[in-house]
């Protein structure tokens, strides 16, 4: 195994593609984690940290949809969740760079 912290770090931004593509924020970093978590040293980790954080941000959205009902407050989740979704990808791909452990926060851990 090689370590590639510029490969980490673009796996962490990748998920800034969903402002681009829609859906490409989560395609990309599962393909790149797939694909080289045997051949980069931290891949499997980090990768694992991006999806585990991606799902959960999913299930958090299907929750805030039947919340905008009840008196907008599923409105104040999806800002929030938008917050995270930018600013976590950024900060993790920072930590990435410094050799450090990702942490995505309210995240449940899938893989």
């Amino acid at each position: 195994m090689k370590r590639n912290k510029e490969l980490l770090v673009l796996t962490h931004l990748s998920q800034l593609l969903d402002f681009v593509t829609g859906i490409g924020g989560f395609i990309v970093p599962l393909i790149l984690w797939a694909v080289k978590k045997d051949e980069v040293l931290g891949m499997d980790e980090h990768g694992k940290a991006i999806l585990n954080f991606r799902i959960s941000m999913f299930l958090y959205v299907l929750l805030c949809i039947p919340l905008v009902l009840l008196f907008g407050l599923g409105l104040l989740g999806f800002l929030v969740i938008g917050v995270f979704y930018l600013i976590f990808p950024i900060i993790n791909a920072i930590k990435a760079s410094n050799e450090e452990e990702p942490i995505y926060p309210m995240t449940i851990k899938f893989l």
